[in-house]
């Protein structure tokens, strides 16, 4: 991630959500050895997943020619 352009995302969420970023955060800081770990690249990380998993059920989606 060091030569990506980064923007800054500014959003409202419930304090429920809120705990559970940082319990995910933490989550990835005791599981990884990435050294410290931001709730930005933890969202990053969780929103690349989620739009691979997204493509791949798009793309199973597709009517097949025979």
């Amino acid at each position: 991630m060091a030569n990506q352009t980064r923007s800054q995302l500014n959003v409202r969420v419930s304090h429920e959500t809120l705990k559970k970023l940082d319990e995910i955060v933490e989550f990835y800081q005791e599981n990884t050895k990435l050294g410290k770990v931001y709730k930005g690249d933890v969202l990053a990380d969780i929103i690349d997943k989620s739009y691979e998993v997204m493509t791949k059920q798009k793309l199973n989606k597709r009517p097949h020619l025979s």
